[in-house]
């Protein structure tokens, strides 16, 4: 079988480590608030809400705070936003993890493309995990966000840079875990991965990459 793709895009939340929506909903039960509420939050105005101008950069935590926490007023709940942000730090996969080691030791390309609120640390185990991609981008170092086709173009950049040749989106895979963010990769060209089991998601990348990543155990 020949490879249908010679790259590999990552989302990390809900891809590499758990989804974050499970801690959501452990809060949302924990304060008496209504299930779905943050997720339902962070859909309304999707583009310029609290959340996306907080990804951009364009918010501190401060500033985040207070705007997530007025429109939830405006929802008629009270929402306490640094427990939503806390909720964000999800624990590795260790299936995802070993599948990302086996591809960097194939020498398959692999890029990391992250919403996020601030830069990550380059340092202790999330620093390692970094290490192992040739091209990382933030939303909140570059200022746009998925779904905004912007930071797809910047990672196949990256990437391209990182290897030395050209990274067509053709050439990619992109596994994320919000419909959302793979119609604009898909788009772009990209074949997409929706990762709600993460065993289903890896037996269709191994397909895609003809590396077997279904039983590669793990590493760390």
């Amino acid at each position: 079988m020949t490879a249908t793709v010679s790259a590999v895009l990552f989302d990390l939340g809900g891809v590499i480590t758990e989804s974050p929506m499970t801690a959501f909903a452990a809060y949302e039960a924990e304060a008496g608030l209504p299930d779905g509420l943050i997720r339902r939050l962070n859909s309304t105005d999707p583009d310029a809400n609290a959340w996306a101008r907080y990804e951009r950069g364009e918010l501190d935590t401060d500033g985040f705070c207070d705007a997530f926490e007025a429109e939830a007023l405006t929802a008629g709940h009270r929402v306490d936003a640094r427990r939503v942000l806390a909720a964000l730090a999800g624990e590795l996969r260790p299936a995802m993890l070993s599948a990302v080691d086996a591809l960097r030791a194939a020498g398959v390309p692999l890029a990391l493309v992250s919403n996020n609120v601030a830069p990550m640390e380059r340092t202790g185990r999330l620093g390692d995990l970094l290490g192992l991609f040739d091209a990382v981008v933030e939303s909140s170092v570059e200022g746009v966000r998925k779904p905004e086709p912007e930071i797809y173009r910047r990672a196949l950049q990256r990437l391209s840079q990182a290897v030395g040749r050209p990274v067509a989106a053709a050439d990619c895979a992109y596994l994320d875990d919000l419909g959302i963010n793979l119609k604009p990769a898909r788009a772009l060209g990209m074949h997409t991965i929706k990762v709600v089991d993460p065993a289903a998601a890896l037996a269709e990348l191994s397909a895609l990459v003809d590396l077997d990543l279904t039983g590669v155990g793990t590493s760390r």
